[in-house]
């Protein structure tokens, strides 16, 4: 076992994977259906040569570029466990700041459940994520894509939320009536002639059109924003995360479209993450 270990950590060093060590843990415990952290234990036991293959197969995926959380379709969020599909982002940690502002925010009560619409919701993890501290409330989550709905909906299942939450596919908000106490989204913000910069976990294995936003990077911005007055109720608060640098600009089309007492948040490396706002 530690002889296989070796060789796979060797190979994904040799293709510059930034944690070999780890990466080869993960993946072989996959394998073996235990935690990494009980690897050690079945440090003396011998790989069955189709467990051999089935983990060198692993190995060259990853070492092609696609990250581990793709190759076990599964990503950990807001310490819930996510399915993935091509049609998702592989959720960040650092969207977590829109939970945290969310919840500094906004404050269910017994006489106060909080209506939320997740606009362009992947995987479903924002969503999801808020109702599971949230107990009594419920939301909508959108998104163009068919495929990332489907794997939303799956989410929402095997997490337990499925009477509390409802997916469906639109372009934006085109498609929505109803207002809602809070509006959350991580749309695509990445500039076009700034896609040959991404690392290639995200360049090769996120979906493009999730990446995307426009020329200047700022398109959905300018879809969203102008809407939050049709989809809020009156005090009701957008919070939309964004791209480093960003923050400037999404403010200024915030101020254009009327919205108050705008607040910007840190994510835990202090850079600046999301905004929120509030409608009148």
């Amino acid at each position: 076992m530690e002889d296989v270990l070796e060789t796979c950590i060797a190979e994904l060093a040799q293709y510059c994977v930034e944690s070999p060590r780890l990466d080869a843990r993960i993946l072989a415990s996959s394998i073996l259906k235990c935690e990494p952290n009980e690897i050690l234990m079945h440090a003396r036991a011998e790989f069955l040569e189709h467990d051999y293959a089935a983990l060198l197969t692993l190995v060259r995926r990853r070492c092609s570029g696609e990250p581990v959380s793709r190759i076990l379709g599964v990503r950990d969020f807001w310490s819930m466990p996510f399915l993935l599909s091509a049609d998702t982002l592989d959720p960040r940690p650092d969207s977590e700041t829109i939970i945290e502002a969310a919840l500094k925010l906004v404050f269910e009560s017994e006489d106060q459940k909080i209506s939320i619409l997740d606009i362009g919701t992947g995987s479903g993890c924002l969503l999801l994520a808020l109702l599971s501290e949230w107990k009594s409330s419920w939301g909508l989550g959108v998104d163009i894509s068919p495929g990332a709905v489907q794997t939303a909906q799956k989410n929402a299942g095997v997490l337990g939320f499925g009477d509390r939450v409802r997916f469906c596919a639109s372009n934006w908000i085109d498609a929505l009536d109803g207002q809602f106490d809070l509006v959350i989204s991580n749309p695509p913000y990445i500039r076009a002639d700034g896609v040959s910069d991404l690392s290639r976990e995200v360049r090769l294995f996120d979906p493009m059109r999730a990446l995307v936003g426009g020329a200047d990077g700022l398109e959905a911005y300018r879809k969203i924003l102008p809407g939050c007055h049709r989809v809020l109720r009156p005090g009701g608060v957008v919070i939309v995360e964004f791209g480093q640098g960003q923050h400037n600009e999404v403010e200024s089309i915030m101020r254009a479209e009327g919205l108050l007492r705008i607040e910007s948040h840190e994510d835990l490396s202090g850079t600046i993450r999301c905004l929120s706002a509030q409608v009148t």
